[in-house]
């Protein structure tokens, strides 16, 4: 079945107009299966092989996307209710801005910083407002979205913060709790289950350790990766104790030495990302 999928998407990505389908049914063949909150961000697409995604080319090429699962990461620039808010990638030739609909169940506060990145997960359509309030009963109010009417939305299934690992390292507290999703360099791989993320962009910034819980594929120094998971304070007898991690007794006086209560991100989820800088 798997070998099946990965043929589809190989015969698809050969065919210049097959792409932006491909790289939505790469979001969907990367996902984990969900089953806690904690899940809730998605792999974005591996790099290399498949464009990124952009809010520009959902908005120029919604023919290609309607009803795929796409990723995106973006700035939110303007709120319309408490389950829905607009994007936009102004890098990308400043494209027009594309709805969010918030479909998760679960609320999402925005992040006050209007320089703080979110990255949504969703399928994207054309909104209609009498069918987005049929299917989620949120309690839109149509004035509001009169100018969306017919343009293409993301109907979002999942949505997460998307900090930077100096932004975590250099002011944890905002983050503590929560459910997000970090782009980074693999600087130094500690264990078979833990490594650091790179952080070259924030001055003061220290590199932020990850600890994966769930079996993933090995990675490697200097890959490019997207973790998702939840940051929490490393007290290493209550991380050992929840996850079983099976460090040495040297490797734990050395990370305990290093990271007592400082962040580290406990992942969900390690994937090759294709989220552009």
């Amino acid at each position: 079945m798997a070998n099946n999928r990965l043929n589809n998407l190989t015969q698809k990505l050969r065919h210049p107009r097959g792409t932006a389908i491909a790289l939505a049914l790469a979001a969907v063949t990367l996902l984990p299966a969900c089953s806690t909150p904690q899940r809730e961000a998605t792999a974005p697409a591996q790099p290399g092989s498949l464009p990124p995604t952009t809010t520009e080319n959902v908005v120029d090429r919604t023919a290609e996307f309607l009803g795929k699962t796409v990723t995106i990461r973006s700035k939110p620039i303007n709120k319309l209710g408490p389950s829905t808010f607009t994007v936009s990638d102004q890098k990308f030739f400043g494209s027009e801005p594309i709805l969010v609909v918030n479909a998760t169940g679960k609320p999402f506060v925005l992040p006050a910083e209007s320089g703080q990145e979110v990255q949504v997960t969703g399928t994207v359509r054309k909104f209609v407002f009498a069918d987005i309030e049929r299917e989620y009963k949120l309690g839109l109010q149509p004035n509001a979205y009169a100018e969306y009417e017919t343009k293409p939305a993301i109907v979002a299934q999942s949505m997460a913060l998307a900090p930077t690992p100096g932004e975590l390292t250099s002011n944890p507290q905002k983050y503590y709790g929560k459910t997000l999703a970090v782009s980074g360099e693999v600087e130094n791989i500690r264990s078979s289950n833990s490594f650091t993320l790179d952080e070259d962009k924030l001055i003061g910034g220290e590199d932020l350790l990850v600890i994966h819980t769930v079996p993933q594929p090995s990675v490697k120094e200097g890959e490019k990766v997207a973790v998702t998971g939840v940051l929490r304070q490393f007290v290493i007898a209550e991380l050992d104790r929840e996850y079983d991690l099976q460090w040495d007794l040297t490797l734990k006086q050395k990370l305990e030495a290093e990271y007592t209560n400082k962040p580290v991100l406990v992942a969900t989820g390690v994937y090759p990302s294709a989220i552009p800088e």
